[in-house]
């Protein structure tokens, strides 16, 4: 029997923090329906009521990270520019416990959606997003004449989402070798070459 509308809202809170558990304990390859109710000590059948599909549970979960990743605490944005844009890059990098768990997680989901169209135009669609929020920033750079004025917003915010996102990866499999203060160094050094370049 299935649940009654008042419980499955009240338990619905619970399934995801079980299935975020499963994800930061294992990663997308270890998400199934069976280490989920393991979580949870309840039968596979009941989660199937929220589940019907392993396709509707790894949904989910990308929604959850999704979430969590867009409600996570952020530093203070300062000043238009450059500095705004330093921020941004500095709150994805895997810089605290909770960042690195996050990043794992999202690595973790790559060769899923690599593998399926839809989860692969959805991947697409977030980078996108995530390039459309840093190039206002380096349009208002190039226009405080941080960057020169022939500065392509465009391909700068491609080319920061691309570094950004190689650290992270490199971070999660080397962290000796790039802690906190080398990460933070290494980016800043990028966006002076990208400075300096562009002059």
């Amino acid at each position: 029997m299935p649940p009654a509308p008042g419980d499955r809202e009240a338990r619905r809170k619970d399934v995801s923090e079980a299935v975020w558990r499963v994800l930061a304990d294992k990663g997308f390859g270890g998400l199934t329906l069976r280490a989920v109710a393991a979580e949870m000590d309840v039968s596979t059948g009941m989660l199937m009521h929220y589940f019907p599909t392993k396709r509707a549970l790894v949904t989910h979960a990308l929604d959850l990270l999704e979430k969590r990743t867009a409600d996570r605490p952020r530093r203070a944005r300062p000043a238009e520019g450059l500095a705004t844009v330093r921020v941004m890059l500095l709150d994805i990098l895997p810089l605290t416990p909770g960042d690195t768990a996050r990043n794992r997680v999202w690595v973790s989901s790559w060769d899923l959606s690599l593998a399926d169209e839809q989860l692969a135009a959805e991947q697409a669609d977030r980078y996108t997003r995530l390039r459309a929020m840093v190039r206002p920033h380096l349009t208002a750079a190039r226009d405080l004449g941080e960057l020169p004025a022939d500065a392509d917003p465009e391909q700068l915010a491609a080319t920061a989402v691309a570094f950004t996102h190689g650290l992270v990866v490199q971070a999660l499999f080397d962290p000796v070798r790039f802690p906190e203060d080398v990460q933070t160094a290494l980016l800043d050094g990028f966006l002076t070459s990208i400075t300096v370049a562009a002059h």
